[in-house]
Order: structure tokens, then C-alpha cells, then sequence
């Protein structure tokens, strides 16, 4: 329906006030096709926060915005800072577990959003949080408050990490 309504919203070209349509409509765009109504920054920032899970994990599409997410934002290597985080929003939730453990703490906030996790990404997360050098501390360290605070990354979590948690 969407990639439908899409057609029809850029049957004359690309509207100017395209910001204001569903932003689960970017996702079947391209930043280049956007270019013309704004930056490729503010291009993701929005589909960052449309609902990317309308594309399929692992679908090219999906893939292919993150990837030019990354070229966009010039992200170095995998180290993804706070600011490029907040832009990439839910497409951090494809994010491989080498951009995890390289982003240590700073993902996490985003990451607690995300459905489900692929097995190398359960894995990087319970790395970093195992580390205890991000913001949560050291699982020997959490209460109540910090388990609230983790969220939908409470089942990643294993019986090492769970063993060290205080009663």
C-alpha cells in the first residue's frame, strides 16, 4: 500500500511538502530522490523515525537505507556516535555486532527499542553491558530502576549477566 500511495504522491515529481506524508512512505524512497525537498540527513532522520519494520528484516531495501544511512552520516569504520545514533533511530536496530561492541554504551538507548535481535547482536549487546562501562554500570551494580531502564534488552540478557545482578 505504501510503495502504492508513493507512486501516486510522486506522479508529477517529488512533492515539497513531502515531510508531511507518513514517514513509513520514505522507506520506499531514495535519499537522492529526496535531495530536492532537503539534506539526506534530514531524509533519515525521518525514516529513522517512520516504523522500519514494514520492510522485512534483512529485506535489500531495508539494507540498502542503512547503508546509505552510513555513507550519509560518514560514520568511520563502525563507531556510531550519539548524534549519528539519534538520527539513524530504528535503522540502529540493523545494525551488525561489530557496530555494537565499537559504539559500546552509546546504542544501547536506541537499541532497547527494537523487536528482536539477530544472534550476533545479542551477543555484541551482552558484551558491552557484561563490561559494565556504560551508563547501566556494572550488572553487579543495577537495581530495579536500571532493569526498567534496559527494557526491551531484558531478554538478551544471560545467566552470566543475570547471576551478577543483585536480589
Amino acid at each position: 500500500q505504501l510503495s502504492c500511495l508513493l507512486k501516486m504522491v510522486t506522479l508529477h515529481g517529488i512533492p515539497k511538502d513531502l515531510d508531511s506524508y507518513p514517514k513509513e512512505l520514505l522507506l520506499f524512497l531514495s535519499p537522492s530522490d529526496y535531495a530536492a525537498t532537503g539534506s539526506c540527513r534530514q531524509f533519515f532522520t525521518n525514516v529513522g523515525e517512520a516504523n522500519v519494520d514494514v520492510l522485512p528484516r534483512g529485506d535489500p531495501q531495508r539494507q540498502q537505507l542503512l547503508l546509505e544511512a552510513l555513507e550519509c552520516l560518514k560514520v568511520p569504520g563502525t563507531q556510531i556516535n550519539e548524534e549519528n545514533a539519534e538520527v539513524l533511530g530504528r535503522l540502529v536496530c540493523d545494525l551488525g555486532g561489530d557496530y555494537i561492541r565499537s559504539s559500546g554504551g552509546r546504542l544501547l538507548k536506541d537499541l532497547s527499542q527494537c523487536g528482536s535481535f539477530l544472534p550476533e547482536q545479542e551477543e555484541a549487546i551482552r558484551d558491552v553491558l557484561s563490561r559494565g562501562n556504560t551508563t547501566f554500570g556494572p550488572p553487579a551494580a543495577w537495581s530495579a530502576f536500571t532493569l526498567r531502564q534496559l527494557g526491551g534488552l531484558i531478554p538478551v540478557l544471560d545467566h552470566s549477566i543475570l547471576q551478577q545482578i543483585p536480589k
